[in-house]
């Protein structure tokens, strides 16, 4: 029951005075139940620690045994004289010590060779681009309303509900939507689903290929993320034919993940940049909202609706060493986390059809206390390999303290400050309530979560893209400087909690074009 109660926040709304029946004259009230995050970094699951360590020390064994040769070797040869060399490699009785050295200096060459050929390849992001649509396709909150209720697609209990959820959500008033989604006919066919896809992700990559100077005949490897619209052929095959890439292109086509899907897509453009070195790699990450637009009346479904906006994002990346010089970034961490063992995680976002056939995408009223917990795994998980260590030394203090005493009287974990670790957070804008929830377990201050919430209010949610409308609003605001580390998180459904770390090269300039916060960026951040 004490669980329950704190994940829930009630708030009572005064609703003004009854007009009519018994209680005419009196004022009414309405009690609204709120699920919020739980204190997830109250509770620390070990086992996650031991995995973050795992990863830190992969490659340790390798630093820590060069030194201890390397000083060796310099002892053995430091402690011969010039005379006594000659006598050492001639005189029979320094052999022993001549095999002894030689045999140092072979482990010390193998360890190296194993050491540098084992390492992995530094991945380069050499620029990225994110698609504006024309203004032509703003819609206001209150044009939402409207244009919903002319489609004739709502009763007036869908559509009341779904302006109380858009006057919460932290969106503005200058998010895109597809036309065809306010039509009265059905919009979610192939036809326009392909139509939208060839509209943002095409601008995108025109933009991208145009920013970083290179033939689309120059990628090697392809990876496209749409998690709800996946027709045959796929969404890569249309990149592909559009382009007239080369024929032994790699291509891969990641469905059904989820916004965090961006991440992912990340992860494995860099494995196979591991494995094909001197070539670029291309991610494209986006959501089709006309496809997945849900005209029927079941509340859990019509919530998509409310946040789901057009975006699309195109991502370079390059394991080549002459593109050190001109990239942006440089690729530090990835760590993702699956929950899709659970039951309760695996349905808390969940494609489906409601009684009249409708399809459309559910959200469970557990989404907050999962996301939570996946979120609590995967920053336990990526701590050990960002934090200080001075950090790292106040979390297992009061950890042990806390193992040792127990009991309701010991002392909480230490909760570690994650502004030590990284400059910059660019936290999936998927709405209002979890970037609020985020920002207070995480003890970020409102500049720490700003871009995030600018990209909510001046986008809305544009699924696994939304990241990099982020990140291209720091940029904007000539925020990143050479050196500084940038946390992209992400979440969907799975449920999955994804992170990846970069490190900026160069510090950014306030673009002169090609930012799709070009025409607004004077205007934020803007109150909310």
């Amino acid at each position: 029951m004490a669980r329950e109660e704190a994940l829930l926040s009630t708030e009572i709304v005064n609703r003004g005075i009854e007009s009519s029946g018994p209680d005419a004259g009196s004022l009414t009230f309405s009690v609204r139940v709120r699920r919020r995050l739980p204190d997830f970094v109250q509770s620390v699951n070990l086992k996650y620690v031991k995995l973050g360590y795992h990863y830190l020390i992969s490659h340790a064994i390798y630093l820590a045994t060069i030194p201890v040769l390397v000083v060796v070797f310099s002892a053995e040869v430091g402690s011969i004289s010039r005379e006594g060399l000659w006598n050492f490699l001639w005189e029979d009785t320094a052999r022993y010590d001549l095999v002894t050295l030689l045999a140092f200096f072979g482990v010390l060459v193998f360890t190296l060779s194993v050491y540098f050929m084992s390492k992995p390849r530094s991945i380069y992001l050499i620029d990225f681009a994110c698609y504006r649509p024309d203004d032509e396709l703003k819609v206001s909150k209150e044009d939402y309303i409207e244009l919903a209720r002319k489609s004739g697609k709502f009763d007036e209990g869908s559509l009341e509900f779904q302006k109380r959820i858009l006057q919460s959500s932290g969106i503005g008033d200058e998010t895109y939507m597809p036309k065809s989604v306010w039509l009265p006919e059905n919009c979610s066919t192939m036809k326009e689903g392909r139509a939208e896809a060839s509209e943002v992700i095409f601008a995108a990559l025109d933009e991208l290929f145009e920013k970083c100077r290179i033939r689309a005949k120059d990628v090697g490897i392809l990876v496209v993320n749409c998690s709800l619209f996946n027709p045959t052929p796929s969404i890569s095959a249309m990149i592909v034919n559009h382009y007239k890439m080369r024929g032994n292109i790699l291509s891969f086509n990641l469905g059904g993940m989820g916004c965090s899907a961006g991440i992912i897509a990340i992860d494995l453009a860099r494995d196979m940049l591991q494995a094909n070195p001197n070539n670029y790699a291309v991610v494209v990450s986006t959501e089709m909202v006309a496809f997945n637009w849900y005209p029927g009346s079941k509340r859990s479904m019509l919530i998509p609706n409310c946040y789901f906006r057009m975006g699309c994002s195109a991502v370079l990346l390059s394991n080549r060493r002459p593109d050190f010089r001109r990239a942006k970034y440089r690729l530090e961490h990835i760590v993702r986390t699956h929950k899709g063992a659970d039951d309760r995680s695996f349905r808390c976002v969940y494609q489906e059809e409601d009684e009249r056939s409708f399809k459309g995408l559910s959200i469970s009223k557990d989404l907050m206390e999962v996301g939570g917990d996946a979120l609590k795994t995967n920053i336990t998980t990526l701590g050990p390999l960002v934090l200080p260590f001075s950090e790292q030394l106040l979390f297992f203090a009061t950890l042990v303290k806390k193992q040792l005493f127990g009991g309701k009287d010991a002392s909480k974990p230490y909760i570690p400050d994650y502004k030590l670790a990284f400059e910059h957070f660019c936290v999936h804008a998927a709405s209002k309530t979890v970037i609020d929830e985020l920002q207070r377990n995480l003890g970020l201050s409102e500049k720490n979560v700003e871009a995030s919430r600018m990209t909510l209010h001046r986008f809305g949610n544009t699924s696994s893209s939304s990241i990099w409308y982020e990140l291209a609003y720091l940029e904007g605001k000539e925020r990143v400087k050479r050196g500084d580390r940038v946390w992209q998180l992400a979440f969907g459904s799975g449920f999955k909690c994804n992170s990846v770390v970069w490190r900026s090269m160069r510090r950014s300039r306030r673009p002169s074009r090609n930012n799709p916060w070009l025409d607004c960026l004077d205007r934020y951040p803007v109150p909310l």
